[in-house]
Order: C-alpha cells, then structure tokens, then sequence
C-alpha cells in the first residue's frame, strides 16, 4: 500500500512539473517552446490517466486547457 503511494505520488509529482512547464512558456509568450511542451506534457497526462493516477476525464480536462491557451498565443 504505501509502496502503491509513493509510486503515485511521484508520478503525480511528474505530471504537475509538465504542467507547470508549459504554463511557464505560455507565460513567456513563446509560442513554439509552449507547443513542444504541450506535447510533452499531453503524453505525460495520457499515461498517467492510463495508469489511473488521474481520472481520465482530468486529464482530458488539463489538456484542453493547455491546448486552448497555446492556441491564444498566436
């Protein structure tokens, strides 16, 4: 059990700091860095929606979001 935690825990964690990067390039105006960071971050959240470490519809819902606001940035 607390093995499964801490397993989560730091997959969670590597979800977050993706997501915390592409605000960051869309915080800078960049668009290209923020799409290539999009696209990191997109395969991030799949898989840890596939592992159940987010509900699938979070993480449909986190990369709509980021998706629409690098879209914005043009």
């Amino acid at each position: 059990n607390s093995d499964r935690y801490k397993l989560r825990h730091a997959q969670r964690s590597v979800v977050r700091t993706a997501v915390k990067a592409v605000r960051a390039d869309i915080e800078s105006q960049d668009k290209t860095k923020a799409s290539e960071s999009l696209k990191k971050a997109q395969k991030i959240i799949d898989t840890a929606a596939s592992k159940n470490v987010l509900h699938k519809n979070a993480a449909a819902r986190t990369k709509s979001r980021l998706a629409k606001a690098v879209k914005e940035l043009s």
